[in-house]
This record gives C-alpha cells, structure tokens and sequence, in this order.
C-alpha cells in the first residue's frame, strides 16, 4: 500500500487525507500546532483509520514510513526546509488543490486568483452558475476545501476555485477552462522574494487556462499581460477603454449598462454591494460566465438576489445607529484601504493582526481621511501605532485583542458621532486565530454581545 503524508490539518488537510484513504494510500497527518480546535479534528480522522500528528513537524529522512507523496495544505510555505528536502529525495510533493485537480480534471474550471477581489468574484461567478441550474460549487479559499468535492459520489458540473498565490505555486498542473486574475499588488513578498516571481506564479495559472478574463482597470495588469495572450477578455468600470478594441471581446459598463461580449446584460446598479471595486468583481464574474455560454437571464437573477460575501465589508448590525461591518478578509494595505473608502465617514476603524511587506501609503492616507479613531489589536500594533505617529493621526489605541477592540469601538463611535464601525485589519491572522474567517467570526460575536450588553 502506497503511503502518503498530509501536512496540516484544517478543512483542506482533512479532505485530503479523506480522498488519498479512499483511494487505497496509507495516509498520515501532521500539524506543528497542537490546540483544543486541532484535537477535535484529529478525532473527526480516527473513525477513518487516519493518525493525525499534532505538534509534529514533518521530517521526510526519517526512514520509518517514508512516504512516496507528500501533500501540503495552503498555509504551509512552498519553501519550508522539509519540503524542499522532500524534494530533494525525489518524493512526490504537491498541494491540496493539486491533488483534487487529478480526481476532477473531467470537469471544467472556472479558476479565480489575484491580490483582491478573489473571494467576492469566485463567489458571484459560483452564484451565477446555479442559478444558471449547474452544480457548480465555490472551493479553494471559499466554500468547500477542492479534495471535498472531489470525494462526492457525483462530481459538480463545473468547479469554481478560488486560488491563492500559495496555491498554484504547488498546484502546476491545473489547467481551468477558464482563467480570471482580478487584481495585481504587492503582497506575500516575504514569500516569493520578489514582484516579479509572485506576478508569474499567478501568471502559470493563466498560461494553463483556455480563456483569460483579466481587470484592465489594474495598471499592472494592464501594462504587463497584453502580450501574454492573444484574445483576452477584458473588463472596464470605465466604458469601452482604448485597450478594448474589440467590444465582442470584452465587458464594460456604459450608461449605467454591463455590457459583456457585445451585447447589454443587466443594470450595473443590481448589485447591492458598494464601491467602483466591486463592479470589477461583477465585470469579471459576468464576463466569465458568457465565455461559459450562461444566458443573461440566469446572470441577472444571479446578480440581483446575491447577498455579499462572509468578512469582506459584511454588515453585522447596527447598534445605536452604528454599523458594525466586518472586512476580516482585508489581508493587506490595499484591500484594507478599499474597505475603508468604501464606508462612510467617520469610521472607527480595527485594525492589526500578523502584518506583511507592501507600502502602506495609500492606506495612511485613506485612515487620514476617514477614521475618527484607530484601535489596534495582534502582533503589528506597535508597528501601525509608530505609522500612525509619524503621519500625526488624532487618534489610537493599542487594544491589543478583539474582546477588548469592539466594546471600545462602540464607545468611542458614539463619543465622536462616528457612522461605522469597520474590522479591516490590513493583516494576516496567523498570530491570534486560524485564519481570517475566525478572526471575522470573532469579530461577530463580540459585536453581538455589544448589542446584548445593557446601556451604562
């Protein structure tokens, strides 16, 4: 019996043990960490005959059990010296997304990457394509983990991926029937090094596809993909643009109209989310389902009932006239900085977490603009409180943790006639939660407990 090993646990570590085990691979998994939420998955595995290792770092030269495939979920860095030593043993090393890919190759992808915008779009296009009548699930960072729906009985009509950087880095082989890159920034440079070997590594998933949908209103994107590929299908917020030369090619808005593939689909004002950022989103959702042959019809009824995406500019409640919004999936300056330009002012802003390389310039900016006040929680606070010094903002506090930011929030928006109060933490949330999604869910829930608590 071939053996495989998984490295960490979570949704995607999970489903990918589950499917390997199915097929006849003597399955392990391991995670460094070890907390209350990993022990309880580690029990979900042990009716599956699948030991999980926790607080265990994989060492592929330990000749007890070595495996012949290693499969690695996304938080898990491409470069980690085991890997690389794997590797270096010629033993077989993917990613989660990979190894779904070879169990679900039969059917076609819509595959979705870029600095921002990822989430909303994968979760419109997915929104589209049911109700288009297609079994067509959201996976990757979204939804299902992909190994989920690669276990099912019968496989969904088409795929819709959401894939991070980390994700096709180890995932070479994906070829989707459709490819969309939606934004271009610096960001996880502490990872790939360098703006040019991050920009290729999304750029391999869009030589892989067999259409490209690409956002020309994104300067990078704009100067460095045309000669890449012949027929891209480009989108505008901006009318018919002059690198739009062919309308039949292409989706815009004109007159307040998106208009995809030479032809008037539905009213832009349909979607109910705010900012020019997520008529991008839509531009490309919609662009790449009539590459998929989806009527307009199915696209409007799609668009019209889509209620938003979980943690980014999510609307939790409003308490006293303040709304509290969850932006928990602003990972980096610019998606923060949009999330924050998109509430009005003034705002109290969160903000914090595990913080990462970029300029934060634009960011600065908007919080001048914008935040009334500024309380920040995790492990950049110290940084983003001396950033905020140096631009003489009015006013921050180093809260330190969520429990603490959102009653403090709710005080200081109603001291300081403040409209909003907007979790965008700018941050990875590797140092206080699993991920994003937790840090949102948090946020939540302490929102909510605001609400319950009795006025001083």
């Amino acid at each position: 019996m071939p053996i495989a090993h998984v490295i960490g646990l979570g949704k995607s570590g999970i489903a990918a043990a589950r499917l390997l085990k199915r097929e006849g691979w003597q399955v392990t998994v391991s995670d460094r960490s070890n907390s209350e939420t990993l022990q309880e998955q580690q029990q979900q595995l042990a009716p599956d005959g699948i030991p999980v290792l926790l607080g265990y770092s994989f060492d592929p030269d330990n000749p007890d059990n070595r495996p012949q495939l290693v499969v690695v979920s996304p938080g898990v860095p491409w470069d980690a010296p085991a890997l690389v030593r794997a590797r270096e043993l010629g033993i077989e090393t993917i990613g989660e997304m990979e190894l779904a890919w070879r169990y679900l190759q039969s059917r076609p992808w819509v595959a979705v990457t870029g600095t921002n915008g990822k989430t909303t779009t994968t979760a419109l296009i997915a929104a589209i394509f049911q109700a288009a009548g297609f079994d067509a699930p959201a996976c990757g960072n979204i939804g299902y983990a992909a190994c989920e729906l690669a276990l099912q009985e019968t496989p969904p009509n088409w795929v819709i991926a959401e894939l991070s950087s980390y994700q096709i880095e180890s995932s070479p082989s994906i070829a989707p029937r459709i490819g969309v890159w939606t934004t271009f920034t610096p960001d996880h440079l502490s990872r790939h090094k360098t703006l040019e070997n991050y920009f290729n590594i999304k750029a391999h998933l869009l030589n892989q596809s067999q259409q490209q949908v690409i956002n020309g209103n994104d300067p990078y994107l704009r100067q460095n993909t045309p000669q890449r590929w012949p027929n891209i299908c480009w989108t505008s917020v901006k009318g018919q643009a002059e690198f739009i030369s062919d309308s039949s090619w292409s989706a815009y808005i004109e007159d307040g109209w998106v208009v995809a593939l030479g032809e008037p689909v539905l009213p832009a004002a349909s979607l109910r989310m705010v900012g020019e950022h997520n008529l991008q989103n839509l531009l490309m959702a919609v662009a790449a389902a009539r590459l998929a042959g989806i009527e307009k019809e199915a696209i409007a009824r799609a668009i019209a009932t889509f209620p938003g995406v979980s943690h980014r500019l999510e609307h939790i409640c409003t308490f006293n006239g303040i709304d509290f919004i969850n932006d928990s999936k602003a990972t980096n300056y610019d998606a923060a900085q949009v999330g924050l330009s998109s509430v009005p002012a003034p705002a109290i802003l969160i903000a914090g977490g595990e913080a990462k390389a970029g300029d934060d310039t634009g960011w600065m900016q908007m919080i001048q603009t914008k935040a009334a006040a500024v309380l920040l929680i995790g492990s950049a606070a110290g940084a983003f409180a001396k950033r905020l010094e140096e631009i003489h903002h009015p006013r921050y506090e180093i809260v330190a943790t969520m429990e603490r930011a959102v009653p403090r929030a709710a005080e200081l928006a109603a001291q300081l006639g403040a409209k909003v109060v907007l979790l965008s933490p700018a941050c990875a949330s590797f140092d206080q939660y699993q991920n994003f999604e937790q840090r949102g869910d948090h946020f939540r829930q302490m929102c909510l407990e605001v609400m319950q608590s009795p006025p001083e």
